[in-house]
């Protein structure tokens, strides 16, 4: 699938899920739920229903869920140190507004997360057999992370 096609879903999903996790944030930072426990207790809830939407229909990943669901958490446990880092540097030190530096954030890490989703967290590889590696006359063979993909176009 072509880079821009995933990224209109990507940011689709993303844009949805911000909008509403970023309502739910100023609604609980609203009654007094502290700036860094709000993020995160919606970070978590972001991360659990963007991997589902993403996987399946952004970049139509085919391989294991387990191994992807690993990659997808530990590209966003980066991304929460780094929103996290930032809200204590900015806003707790700095005294800068934590709504805009929030809001900056979301569109900081849509950048750097769409990058590790494409690039890893949901990378389709395409391996060479180890006979392959014996006869170069021969032409890969093309995998997912379940196994042998007969249909190269089911890749994409």
């Amino acid at each position: 699938m072509q880079a821009r096609v995933q990224f209109f879903r990507y940011a689709t999903v993303g844009l949805v899920s911000n909008l509403v996790l970023y309502l739910l944030y100023l609604a609980v930072t609203f009654v007094g739920v502290g700036h860094k426990s709000a993020m995160t207790g919606l970070y978590l809830l972001g991360v659990l229903q963007t991997f589902v939407f993403n996987r399946n229909w952004s970049f139509r990943h085919a391989g294991r869920v387990d191994s992807a669901l690993v990659r997808y958490v530990v590209a966003y446990a980066a991304g929460y140190l780094l929103n996290l880092a930032t809200l204590v540097l900015l806003v707790d030190r700095a005294g800068l507004p934590h709504r805009a530096v929030q809001g900056v954030m979301i569109c900081v890490l849509a950048v750097l997360l769409f990058l590790a989703q494409r690039y890893w967290v949901f990378w389709h590889r395409h391996e060479l057999a180890p006979s392959d590696l014996r006869t170069p006359s021969v032409h890969a063979r093309h995998t997912t992370d379940e196994g042998p993909v007969a249909d190269p176009q089911q890749l994409e």
